[in-house]
This record gives C-alpha cells, sequence and structure tokens, in this order.
C-alpha cells in the first residue's frame, strides 16, 4: 500500500483549470502606440544613436528605391520594398548585440543590411541564384524566409537552446501582420513562454497581408493583445518612430537576457510601395490613403527632431545622402555583374550527409551537364 492509498492521507486538490497562472494586467499593451519623437521623452534620447537612426534609414530608403529599380531592369526576380517601414528595420539591428540573432522574414533584406550583410549577398534569394547568399553564422542572421512566420519557431529553437547551453544569447524574430494568422505564429509563442525562451516577436503592422487588410484577419483589439493569452507582456509601439521602435526593443531584449521570458511587439507602420513588384496595390487601397501615411514618414519625423534639437543641419543631411548614394551605386554596379553560378550546388548545403535520393537526383543532373558540355552527338 502506497502513501496516498492509506485512509485519510493528504490529497493536495489541483486548481480549477480556469484559473489564471498569473495576473494579465501587466501583460497587457498601452491603449495607444507608444511613441518618443515629439514628445518629453525625445529629449532624454541619445543624441548619437538618433543620429545613428537617421543614417540608418536614409540608407535604407535609398537601398529600397535601388532594388526596386533592378527588378525592372530585370537584375532581381522580385523584391518585397519596405518603404515606408525602414524605422523598424533599423531599430531591429541596432537593438541587438553582435552575440544575438536575427531571423528575418522576406521584407526584412533591409534590417539583414543594417546588421552588416553585403547588400548584393542579402539580394541573391530574390535574385535566385543561392539558397541564401549569406552565412547565416556570419552576422548571426537566419536566412530570408519567404513561407509565412515559419522562422519563429526556428527563433525559438536557437533561443531555447542557447540558453540551455548557458549562452547569453537573445533571438529577434520579424513577422508581418499576415504572417500572425499563419499557425506557426501561434506555436511559437507558445513555446516561447512555456519554456520562456529569451525570444523578441517583432510584428511590423503593415496594414495589409498583400491585399487583406488586418480587419478581415483579426478581430482583436490589437495584435500585441495576442500576448496576453501566451502568458507573455505585449507592448505597442508607433512603427514610423524610430527612437520609440529602438527603445521598445532595447527594453524587451534586455528582459528576455534577463531571464523575463519572450516579448511580442506590435509596431504600427505602413507598406508605401507594393507588396512586391509583381503587385498591383491600386485594386486594394486608395492614394489618398498611401499619401496619408507618407506625411507619418519616419525619415521626415527624426529628421524634424534632429533639426529641432541643433543635432542636424544641411551638411549633415546631405552627408546621409551621399553615403546611401555611393551604396546604391555600389550595390546597382555589382547587380549589373552576371553571377558565375554552378548548378552542382543545389546539393552543395541541403544535408550534412548526403541522401540516397538527393546523390542520385545529383548524378543526373551531373549526367546531363557533362552530355550538354560535349555538345551533340554526330
Amino acid at each position: 500500500m502506497t502513501v496516498m492509498e492509506q485512509r485519510g492521507a493528504y490529497r493536495p486538490s489541483p486548481p480549477p483549470a480556469w484559473q489564471p497562472r498569473m495576473d494579465p494586467a501587466p501583460l497587457l499593451p498601452d491603449a495607444e502606440p507608444y511613441r518618443v519623437l515629439g514628445t518629453e521623452a525625445a529629449a532624454k534620447a541619445d543624441p548619437g544613436l538618433l543620429r545613428r537612426l537617421y543614417a540608418g534609414l536614409v540608407r535604407g530608403r535609398r537601398y529600397n528605391a535601388q532594388a526596386t529599380a533592378l527588378t525592372k531592369q530585370g537584375r532581381l526576380a522580385v523584391y518585397p520594398s519596405s518603404t515606408g517601414q525602414e524605422a523598424c528595420e533599423i531599430a531591429a539591428a541596432l537593438a541587438l548585440e553582435e552575440r544575438d540573432w536575427l531571423f528575418p522574414s522576406y521584407r526584412d533584406t533591409l534590417a539583414a543590411v543594417a546588421r552588416g550583410v553585403d547588400p548584393v549577398a542579402a539580394l541573391t534569394l530574390l535574385r535566385g541564384d543561392w539558397h541564401t547568399g549569406y552565412d547565416p553564422h556570419e552576422h548571426r542572421v537566419a536566412p530570408l524566409c519567404t513561407p509565412l512566420a515559419t522562422q519563429l519557431p526556428h527563433a525559438v529553437g536557437l533561443a531555447h537552446a542557447a540558453r540551455l547551453k548557458g549562452d547569453d544569447v537573445v533571438a529577434l524574430a520579424m513577422v508581418g501582420d499576415g504572417g500572425t494568422s499563419e499557425g506557426d505564429f501561434h506555436e511559437a509563442l507558445n513555446f516561447a513562454a512555456v519554456w520562456q525562451a529569451p525570444v523578441v516577436f517583432l510584428v511590423q503592422n503593415n496594414g495589409f497581408a498583400i491585399s487583406v487588410p488586418l480587419a478581415k484577419q483579426t478581430a482583436a483589439p490589437s495584435l500585441a493583445h495576442k500576448a496576453v493569452g501566451y502568458g507573455m507582456p505585449g507592448r505597442l509601439v508607433d512603427g514610423n518612430d524610430a527612437a520609440a521602435v529602438h527603445e521598445v526593443l532595447s527594453d524587451a531584449v534586455r528582459h528576455a537576457r534577463a531571464g523575463g521570458g519572450p516579448t511580442l511587439i506590435e509596431a504600427i507602420t505602413y507598406r508605401i510601395d507594393a507588396h512586391t513588384n509583381a503587385d498591383d496595390a491600386t485594386r486594394y487601397r486608395g492614394d489618398s490613403e498611401v499619401d496619408t501615411w507618407r506625411g507619418h514618414d519616419p525619415i521626415a519625423l527624426l529628421e524634424h527632431e534632429l533639426t529641432e534639437r541643433g543635432l542636424l543641419d544641411e551638411a549633415g543631411k546631405q552627408a546621409a545622402r551621399d553615403a546611401a548614394e555611393a551604396m546604391a551605386a555600389d550595390l546597382r554596379e555589382r547587380m549589373n555583374q552576371d553571377p558565375a553560378l554552378d548548378p552542382m550546388d543545389l546539393f552543395t548545403h541541403v544535408y550534412a550527409e548526403p541522401t540516397p535520393q538527393l546523390r542520385e537526383q545529383r548524378d543526373q543532373l551531373q549526367a546531363e551537364l557533362d552530355a550538354e558540355s560535349e555538345g551533340p552527338h554526330r
């Protein structure tokens, strides 16, 4: 007879299934998006950081314009522009330490470049030349992820594994509002919260999942409110306020690194350009809506703040533009060079030990290439 089988033994009652595990109030986001620029908080912002953000925004806007032009010239197969969303992209890169990892979506090429990835290498996937185009370990930037939200569970897995190993690493995973409708989003948040993994989820809510507006994706008060259902804090921030996005992201990264677990951040921004060069955005939104958001441009907001505080003059603005133009010229020149590609590279980085099927496919392709090189039989 076990102790629990003895008559009169103490049997603790489990809590009711509905009982909250924690007070949800501290997890709720603010009613309005957090802002810094144009508020009293701006006076406390580090001038050096603001200048770095500004230079990054100007460079990012030029990068987006040049990459879009390359699609029209046939040098890129597709480009998902982040014009209008540069504040989120640059702030995400600057909020991380060198040892941290960035998990970008297909629209976050600019964040990868701001993190240190070569601009041409960052576009290699979108050119159709390579699986990724850069070494993810070199800059701690995961491959650009085209399937919606599948990078989020990967970020959780890496962060959880790093903590188990004792590594002081935080993962920052970026996703669009459309990605929050995918199962991977919910699975990632649930695992992250249960494991208290050091992950920060940044949702760039740019208004549309291609042509589907947010109101047809969710009835939640905000996407940041979804955090409460998983047991993590939610933050709502003005995604065009670079200083605010950087502050909120930095707070969440510090919180995760200190063992506080994950945070879900929703940045309210807007996609000025079409979904990609293959999209006709005029079919689902009007010019007046786009023009309204142009009035809340992230570069103009930060430039105004810096100018008002005497931290930026015309010479400083021109220097930022000149640096951005030099980057664009180099990108344009190198993208106009035809790369030397080896079709056999298709099989190089699939498995550490190729499977029998992969070896069979590799041999078949090699035979076809050899036959082509020998020319037609006479």
